[in-house]
C-alpha cells in the first residue's frame, strides 16, 4: 500500500481543492464550500471543514492553519461556546509541561488503580457494526497511547485479546457476546443501559449486516436482524442495578465498573443511583452522538444535549459531597479537542470519541452506515463487514491514522491549558468561569 501523502494536485486547483487521502485504495477531496463555493459535504454539526481537518489530522498528526477544526456551525451547544484565554503574556509558554492524564478510579477501593496518557478514550462501536479491522485499529491505537477503547455490544472478537489491557467490554441488554473469558480479561467493564443517540429504543442490527461470523460471535442465526431490547428487563430500581454489578465483580474481581446512560431530565439521580450502585465511572451519553445508522428523529429529539447534562450531573453530585470520588465521562456530538476541554470545563473529567475516530479513518458521513440499497454498508468499509468492503481499512493503516489524530488532538489540548494558564486537565473540571457563551456569534 503506497504511503499517504498531502498534495496540492494542480495550479488550477490549488486554491481550492487539496488531496487528503490517496493510496492504493482512498482519495477524498476537501469541497468547494471551503472556499466559498457550494457546500457539498458534511451538515452543520460536522461539516466540510471539520471533516477536512480530521483527515488532515491524521495524515500530518498537526491541526491545520488553513481549516476551522474548532467548532462547526450548529448554531448551538458547543459552537456557542469559547474560552476565555489569557492575554498573552500571561498564557503558559508552549515549553511548559502540561499534564493531561486521566485516573478512572476514585473510590478508594482495591479495584484496579487505572490512569490513562489522555482525558478521552475510543467509545463502543460493536462488531457488526464496523469490522475487525476497525476495531482493531481502535484497538491497536488505544494500546499505543495507553488510553482504552470499547467492544460495544456485538462481543468481544479473538483478536482483541492482543491489546485486552486496552479494551472496554461492554454488556448492552441483548447480552450479544457476554463470555466469562472476555469479562475476565477486560480492564473495565461497561454497561450500556442506554444510548444517548436513541433512547428507549435499544439497538438495532439489519439481516445484511450480521452474517456467518458476526452471528456466530453473538450466537445468534446468520442474516436474521438482531434487536437489543430497552431497557434491561431484569433491573427497574437502584437495588436492582447493585445486583447487576455485583454479578461482574463476582466475574472479575479486579475491574472496573462503568454505567453508560442516556441523558433524561432526571439524569443526575439516574448518575447518583449509578454511583451508590457501585460504579466507578459514570459514562453520560448524550444527544447527536451515533453513527449514521441512528434515527435522526431520535438523535434530534429525544436525549438531553450533553452540554446541559454535564453540569446538571456534576452539580447534583457536589451537593450529594461524592464527586471526587467518581469519574463522568461524556459522549454525544464530541468532535474536536475544543469540544473535548468544554466538557471538561462544564464538569466532566475526560470524554469518548466515536465518529470521530471514524472520519480520522475515512468516513464522509455520508450516513450509509445501515447498509443502504445494497446492504453492503459503508463504501469505504468502515461500518460494514462485507468481505471485499472491509478490506479498504487496513489494521496498521488504520492504527497510524488514530495516532496521528490523537497527537493533534493531544497537542491542541496542551495548547488550550497553556492559554488558559492551567498545567494540568483535571484543573479545568468545572471551571465554567473558563467559557463565554456566543450570542448570535457575537461574543
Amino acid at each position: 500500500m503506497a504511503k499517504n501523502e498531502w498534495s496540492k494536485p494542480s495550479e488550477k486547483l490549488m486554491e481550492k481543492t487539496h488531496h487528503l487521502m490517496h493510496d492504493g485504495f482512498h482519495q477524498r477531496v476537501i469541497p468547494d464550500s471551503i472556499y466559498g463555493l457550494p457546500e457539498a459535504l458534511g451538515d452543520a454539526r460536522w461539516t466540510d471543514e471539520l471533516i477536512a481537518s480530521t483527515w488532515y489530522m491524521a495524515e500530518t498528526g498537526e491541526c491545520p492553519p488553513h481549516l476551522n477544526y474548532k467548532t462547526g456551525r450548529s448554531g448551538g451547544g458547543f459552537d456557542r461556546l469559547e474560552f476565555k484565554e489569557l492575554p498573552e503574556g500571561q498564557q503558559l509558554s508552549p515549553e511548559t509541561d502540561v499534564d493531561i492524564s486521566l485516573t478512572l478510579n476514585r473510590r478508594g477501593d482495591d479495584r484496579r488503580q487505572i490512569k490513562i496518557d489522555l482525558p478521552w478514550y475510543g467509545g463502543g462501536m460493536s462488531y457488526g457494526s464496523v469490522s475487525v479491522n476497525v476495531m482493531m485499529s481502535r484497538a491497536l491505537n488505544a494500546k499505543n497511547w495507553n488510553t482504552l477503547m470499547s467492544t460495544g455490544e456485538g462481543g468481544y472478537p479473538p483478536q482483541l485479546y492482543e491489546c485486552k489491557e486496552n479494551v472496554i467490554t461492554q454488556v448492552a441488554t441483548g447480552y450479544f457476546g457476554v463470555e466469562e473469558k472476555s469479562i475476565q480479561a477486560a480492564p473495565i467493564i461497561e454497561f450500556k443501559y442506554a444510548q444517548g443517540a436513541k433512547p428507549g429504543l435499544g439497538g438495532h442490527l439489519l439481516a445484511s449486516k450480521a452474517g456467518d461470523e458476526v452471528a456466530a460471535m453473538r450466537g445468534s442465526v446468520p442474516f436474521v436482524s438482531l434487536f437489543s431490547p430497552f431497557p434491561f428487563h431484569s433491573t427497574y430500581s437502584v437495588e436492582d442495578h447493585m445486583k447487576h454489578l455485583d454479578w461482574i465483580k463476582t466475574v472479575n474481581p479486579t475491574a472496573l465498573m462503568s454505567v453508560k446512560v442516556s441523558t433524561p431530565h432526571d439524569v443526575d439521580m439516574v448518575a447518583v443511583g449509578s454511583y451508590y450502585a457501585g460504579a466507578h465511572i459514570v459514562h453520560l451519553d448524550g444527544a447527536f452522538g451515533g453513527t449514521g445508522a441512528a434515527p435522526e428523529i431520535a438523535k434530534k429529539n429525544i436525549a438531553m444535549p450533553i452540554e446541559l447534562a454535564i453540569p446538571k450531573v456534576h452539580k447534583f453530585m457536589i451537593k450529594e459531597g461524592i464527586r471526587d470520588n467518581v469519574t463522568i465521562i461524556a459522549s454525544g456530538g464530541i468532535r474536536t479537542a475544543d469540544d473535548m476541554a468544554k466538557a471538561i470545563a462544564l464538569g466532566a473529567d475526560g470524554c469518548v470519541l466515536g465518529t470521530s475516530d471514524l472520519v480520522a479513518m475515512g468516513c464522509t458521513r455520508c450516513s450509509n452506515c445501515e447498509g443502504g440499497p445494497s446492504g453492503r454498508g459503508c463504501p469505504w468499509g468502515l461500518t460494514t463487514t462485507d468481505a471485499e468492503l472491509q478490506e479498504w481499512v487496513q489494521q496498521a493503516w488504520g492504527a497510524e491514522r488514530l495516532n496521528k489524530y490523537y497527537a493533534a488532538l493531544s497537542n491542541r489540548m496542551k495548547e488550550i491549558l497553556r492559554n488558559l494558564g492551567l498545567s494540568d486537565v483535571g484543573q479545568l473540571r468545572g471551571r465554567t468561569d473558563l467559557l463565554r457563551y456566543i450570542a448570535g456569534g457575537e461574543a
